[in-house]
């Protein structure tokens, strides 16, 4: 499992999952979530300029969702093995953080077993669990299209820096968008990983801001949402 850490963590930041989260400004995710994420809120309103609080927390929700999925995502596809983030710790100051307490996973090749263990081990068990915690009131099918679209997000990422797995992570990518709250969030267009999700995340809210590339504002009523 640390070998496959450290083997992921190359192909960008939002891959790295520290080994070795251990000290008192690490947090368990329980407490962090309880507290409804008020350093990275407060620091995202500054950042983005906005005082829509569901607009915050939405982008503050997308971002934390595309670090979890990554490291999982990759080590799943490159590896063959499905980090359990039952031990993920948390640093949120002076910027977010992920670690792991005691690196361990389970190994798993086939993309129905894959897609069953990574759905439970990122949505089931944090961003349910964090979308709950949210203190601002944001809709559930917003946050179910920010999980999806920081999924195949991840998953475009990967392909585009290991070429090999591109046809593997556009199944798992298929598997995962029939599972569970991630049904009906979107659809995967032509034969990549490109996505129109059927919500928006609100970034089109921010000042200056825009719409994102899987967004299905503006998309003719052809187009899959």
């Amino acid at each position: 499992m640390r070998r496959a850490l450290a083997e992921v963590a190359a192909v960008g930041p939002f891959f790295l999952l520290r080994p070795d989260a251990a000290g008192p400004s690490w947090q368990h995710p329980a407490d962090f979530y309880r507290d409804g994420l008020p350093p990275l809120l407060d620091a995202a309103a500054v950042r983005l300029g906005t005082s829509e609080a569901r607009v915050t927390a939405s982008i503050v929700q997308l971002g934390y969702a595309a670090r979890l999925w990554s490291p999982v995502l990759a080590c799943a596809l490159l590896h063959g093995i499905v980090p359990d983030l039952a031990d993920l710790r948390i640093d949120a100051a002076p910027q977010l953080r992920l670690g792991l307490a005691g690196p361990h996973g389970w190994r798993a090749t086939d993309p129905g077993r894959q897609a069953a263990l990574i759905y439970q081990t990122v949505v089931a068990a944090h961003l349910q669990p964090l979308a709950r915690a949210l203190p601002a009131k944001v809709a559930s099918g917003l946050l179910r299209g920010n999980a999806a679209s920081a999924m195949t997000g991840a998953l475009g990422v990967l392909a585009r820096r290991r070429p090999q797995v591109r046809s593997a992570a556009r199944e798992l990518a298929m598997v995962l968008l029939a599972t569970g709250t991630l049904r009906g969030t979107g659809a995967l267009t032509g034969r990549g990983l490109d996505f129109v999700r059927a919500s928006c995340c609100l970034y089109y809210r921010v000042p200056g801001g825009g719409t994102c590339g899987d967004c299905p504002l503006g998309r003719p009523a052809s187009v899959p949402r």
